[in-house]
């Protein structure tokens, strides 16, 4: 599949638009450099300004996934908008009695560990999916070995199925990448939902219904994502590191998956995660698929979405489904925290570029208006980030009065964060139906603290080494887990 052959085919670029985005890259960059010589110009709290305009942008999106998530405290889940508001609704020919087929694509390479789990809570599924199709990328472990020992699929190549599972085939290939691999098997699937699954992901038994309910229920929904959890597997580091990712990443995740949330009813939903996510199959293939030469192909995926519904004047909509929920393995250690962390940063300051003709573009709706200014600011966050902590660190050293007025405004922003999080936590389980323990309480106001100290240091971290990435166009697929 070609994916530029869609992109061909988008509406001229708007010169206008990318003279815009353009101002505001050289506005952000001019605050940038202005807020760093502050840190050497005042001896008072405005010498701190790198860290003010950081904390500020925080606790505005703050209030806005506040403002956002309010109606989910009750068990409604949230009504998907249209993607253009001034269109009447499209139904696209959808019989909404009709019982939607679903199957699954499950790209692995190397996965043998952990694909019998992976394919084990789908044969438990309350929906059972159509086919489920396992990619394999070009394997050099013993999982053809381990197919074939429990689920009857021969060793060989191309399209295999399975002896013991009707609706269980292995394509293999040579290894050509993620986007390649999930292309090649959409010329196999037929079904009117296509569910991407990584192989070291494992979904709840009513996972695959609450994402045939999602779809049936909104006949313009083409995309939608599920709710993970991450877990940290032991690696040869020593457990301290695999319980230090696992606990900040428990939350992050909790509080990532509530601001998808607040940017669906936004009408602005830019992140599906590939890693558990359902498309309608004839608007994927429409699409041409992922983009292989994409370093993020499910974000990269979403940003063709809306470019292409506003193209032909379509409703398609893009959100997330709370009661689609799963586990998923994350990188248990700082070598594979950082390669992904720096692959997902570098991916988005490439996608972020090659749409600028969307961003300040009325043309495409509050994702033009308002999601992709904001991620125009994101992409100098981090470096906002270490500004602040530098200018700190100065600041300390100096022994400069000042310091107690930043130690006071960064308490009160944690204060802020604590009651935001509090809420969070309540508003997940509403929405997620995801019962917590009590013990939830403590670890998360312990996270709230630590975590400016640490994980979002790691973090900040790991997004200028995206910039690198970006920089120097490096691209690679490779295992987040260190075994």
């Amino acid at each position: 599949m070609n994916v530029m052959s869609s992109l061909s085919s988008s509406p001229n670029r708007s010169t206008g638009a990318e003279l815009l985005s353009k101002f505001v890259m050289l506005t952000c960059l001019v605050v940038f450099i202005a807020s760093v010589i502050s840190g050497f110009l005042f001896e008072n709290v405005w010498a701190w300004t790198a860290g003010l305009i950081y904390l500020a942008y925080d606790t505005w999106l703050l209030l806005f996934m506040l403002f956002q998530t309010f109606n989910l405290r009750s068990k409604i889940l949230l009504p998907l908008p249209n993607l253009l508001v001034n269109q009447g609704s499209q139904h696209r020919g959808i019989d909404v009695d009709k019982n939607l087929s679903i199957s699954v694509i499950i790209p692995s390479r190397n996965e043998s560990l952990i694909l019998p789990n992976c394919l084990d809570a789908l044969f438990l599924q309350t929906y059972p999916p159509a086919q489920i199709l396992i990619v394999d990328d070009g394997s050099t472990d013993n999982s053809p070995q381990l197919l074939q020992q429990n689920y009857g699929i021969a060793n060989q190549s191309g399209l295999v199925c399975s002896a013991r599972y009707s609706n269980l085939t292995v394509l293999r290939l040579g290894h050509q990448g993620k986007a390649r691999a999930l292309n090649s098997a959409l010329d196999y699937i037929d079904s009117d939902i296509v569910v991407t699954l990584d192989a070291d992901t494992v979904i709840s038994p009513d996972a695959l219904q609450a994402f045939v309910s999602e779809f049936k229920q909104n006949p313009d929904l083409v995309a939608a994502g599920g709710v993970l959890q991450p877990v940290c597997r032991q690696n040869k580091s020593g457990r301290l590191f695999d319980l230090f990712f696992q606990f900040f990443q428990k939350f992050e995740y909790i509080f990532s998956f509530l601001s998808r949330a607040a940017w669906q009813k936004s009408n602005a939903l830019l992140l599906v995660s590939g890693a558990f996510a359902a498309y309608r199959c004839d608007m994927l293939k429409t699409l041409n698929g992922f983009d292989p030469q994409s370093m993020v192909e499910d974000y990269e995926l979403n940003h063709r979405i809306y470019r292409y519904a506003y193209q032909h004047q379509l409703n398609w909509t893009v959100g997330v489904v709370g009661q689609a929920y799963g586990i998923t393995d994350a990188p248990n250690g700082f070598k594979s925290f950082f390669h992904q962390r720096r692959r997902w940063f570098a991916g988005f300051l490439e996608t972020q570029y090659n749409n600028l003709d969307m961003m300040a573009n009325n043309k495409f709706g509050r994702v033009g208006r308002l999601m992709l200014p904001i991620k125009m600011l994101d992409t100098v966050q981090p470096f906002f980030a270490v500004a602040a902590i530098c200018i700190l660190l100065m600041l300390v050293i100096q022994q400069s009065p000042a310091v107690y007025t930043v130690l006071m405004i960064i308490a009160a922003k944690i204060a802020l964060d604590l009651c935001f999080h509090l809420w969070g936590i309540y508003v997940y389980q509403r929405w997620t139906n995801i019962k917590m323990t009590w013990h939830v309480i403590p670890q998360m106001i312990f996270a709230t603290i630590a975590a400016p100290f640490s994980f979002q240091i790691v973090k900040v971290l790991g997004a200028c080494l995206g910039w690198w990435i970006f920089i120097r166009k490096q691209k690679n697929w490779l295992p987040q887990r260190e075994i």
